[in-house]
């Protein structure tokens, strides 16, 4: 008989965390130099934060896989330009 509670896995080298451990953590903005380490560093993850109201819709859309690449191979920014071009040919 199948259970559907995954088992638990113990991991020496990662133990699972005790209310000590969180009470003594700290923030990663307390080591500079450990969050230079890291991509994303101190900049927040998401959309940039500003006004709540915005001019855009986010939309699901369709698209062929050699367009789709095509647009990707263009770098960042590559949806605006989507856009920007979308709004020249909109009647």
């Amino acid at each position: 008989m199948a259970s559907d509670t995954p088992p638990v896995v113990f991991d020496d080298d990662n133990p699972e965390w005790t209310a000590e451990d969180f009470a003594r953590a700290r923030p990663i903005s307390d080591f500079p130099a450990l969050a230079k380490a890291f991509p994303n560093g101190s900049r927040p993850v998401g959309r940039p934060k500003g006004s709540t109201t915005s001019n855009k819709t986010q939309v699901t859309l369709r698209l062929d896989n050699d367009v789709l690449a095509r647009w990707r191979a263009t770098g960042l920014g590559w949806q605006s330009r989507i856009n920007e071009a979308l709004r020249k040919v909109a009647p």
